[in-house]
């Protein structure tokens, strides 16, 4: 009996050993999720307190982790809301140029996920996102003068053939034919800046007809389709104001238990034949993965009172929940299989330490490190770090006004009503120009600045 106790106490030990280093594992990975630091910056920015959210961005930027592309991607919406277009170009810039530089993998931080989780990884977004980085980058520069603007709307069409072309060479036989929603809003603003110069109306036509092939719903497509091929900017004496309009709470990631499907378990079997010598059969329990859920909107659109004469409402150029969900669907079977991967892998080097410490000879050792192998499942989490803090809906409405100084009143409609307060200010129009305005209202209340590219005096309409 006391040799028994001996050799149980033995392995005891060793295992207790290995699963202090599983412990260690599930300690680095078992840190809040991403969606549940976001919770408070979101309420806080939405309902108007822009300096609490910045300031609670700034504190998590501070500690200089892996999601700290993504917070600076909210930052840039803080900036551009509260008036600083400028700052927010600046960021903007910068986060897109880190993205491009993670579309190459890392093949350390590849290993290391798989230990953990993709938390471990450094954040290189979602195509949607990297698409979007281009659409915000070419709104701020619009209300910061405008010189690079075109350059950016280029670059939104550029990064959605890079991204299209890439899944289509990924597709399988056995996967539906892609069917990608383009944003329209990069062809829509080029448009806007080439017409301005009262030339090359025939670029103007391209650009007007991406618009209408690309969101079939804009109301306003075909007459800005007609008036380009019809060569006008405006009537003489004319000027243009664009109101560009952030409406409603944006997309963003949370943490869902999912089932593999037939196509995920092919990419599985795929990526273990590259990482092992062995086949394993890969689990087929749920595993954890990040989902992108839709945002929502309280108003259908704003209303526009120009000296005191009603023009008419914004229209939906872009949706966004509806782009990010598609875009994060079109790569869930590919994060799903990552999931499984590392289930698998998990599992086969939790059985693999149980054989070389005999456990079997030792219950309290077979215990010990099946707990540990489970804590060390339990403790993923799915990425859920994401650009937070984007609009459900972009909205926009053309106006052409005599040149001079107008009184704006913005007012935020559900089903033509107006709910919630309506926001005034002065807007200067200049002869043959444009005009460009930026006003947020996430739910039935405008927050932070109604942005110009020109200087304007801004009031409450009660």
């Amino acid at each position: 009996m006391l040799i028994f106790r001996q050799i149980d106490l033995h392995d005891s030990v060793r295992a207790i050993a290995i699963a202090v280093t599983f412990v260690l594992l599930v300690g680095v990975s078992g840190c809040a999720t991403h969606a549940h630091q976001l919770e408070g910056i979101r309420d806080d920015y939405y309902s108007g307190h822009l300096d609490k959210s910045a300031k609670a961005i700034d504190q998590l930027l501070a500690k200089e982790t892996k999601e700290s592309d993504a917070l600076k991607l909210d930052r840039a919406i803080v900036e551009l809301t509260s008036g600083h277009p400028d700052r927010a170009e600046q960021t903007l810039r910068q986060v897109r140029d880190q993205l491009d530089y993670l579309e190459q993998k890392d093949a350390g931080e590849q290993a290391l996920s798989m230990i953990r989780d993709d938390q471990s990884l450094s954040w290189s977004g979602e195509d949607y996102e990297k698409v979007l980085v281009r659409t915000f980058l070419a709104i701020s520069n619009l209300m910061n003068g405008g010189d690079d603007a075109g350059a950016y709307a280029l670059q939104v069409d550029e990064k959605q053939n890079q991204i299209i072309a890439k899944m289509e060479q990924k597709r399988r036989p056995e996967e539906a034919e892609l069917d990608f929603k383009r944003i329209a809003l990069g062809p829509y603003i080029h448009a806007a800046m080439t017409e301005e110069r009262h030339s090359n109306y025939d670029d103007i036509e391209r650009s007007r007809l991406k618009v209408v092939s690309w969101e079939e719903g804009f109301r306003d497509g075909k007459d800005d389709l007609q008036r380009a091929r019809h060569g006008r900017h405006s009537e003489p004496g004319n000027g243009v104001v664009y109101l560009f309009c952030l409406v409603g709470r944006g997309p963003y990631k949370v943490e869902a238990n999912e089932l593999p499907t037939q196509v995920s378990m092919l990419i599985v079997d795929q990526i273990l034949s590259e990482v092992l010598d062995q086949t394993l059969t890969p689990t087929i329990a749920p595993v954890k993965i990040p989902v992108v859920k839709p945002g929502r909107s309280v108003i259908s659109n704003v209303g526009v009172i120009v000296d005191g004469e009603d023009i008419g409402t914004t229209a939906t150029i872009t949706n966004v929940s509806e782009f990010a969900v598609q875009q994060s669907e079109a790569n869930r079977s590919e994060v799903l299989a990552r999931a499984v991967v590392r289930r698998t892998l998990k599992k086969a080097a939790a059985y693999a330490v149980k054989s070389k410490v005999n456990a079997q000879s030792s219950p309290v050792a077979d215990i010990a490190l099946t707990v540990a192998g489970i804590a060390w499942e339990a403790a993923e989490n799915a990425d859920t770090r994401c650009w937070g803090l984007l609009p459900d809906q972009i909205q926009v409405l053309r106006i052409e006004l005599p040149a001079g100084e107008h009184q704006f009143e913005l007012k935020p409609l559900q089903g033509g009503k107006r709910v919630g307060q309506s926001e005034g200010l002065t807007v200067q129009v200049e002869d043959g120009r444009n005009t460009y305005l930026l006003a947020t209202i996430p739910d039935t209340e405008f927050v932070g600045e109604v942005v110009t590219n020109f200087a304007d005096r801004k009031t409450n309409v009660e």
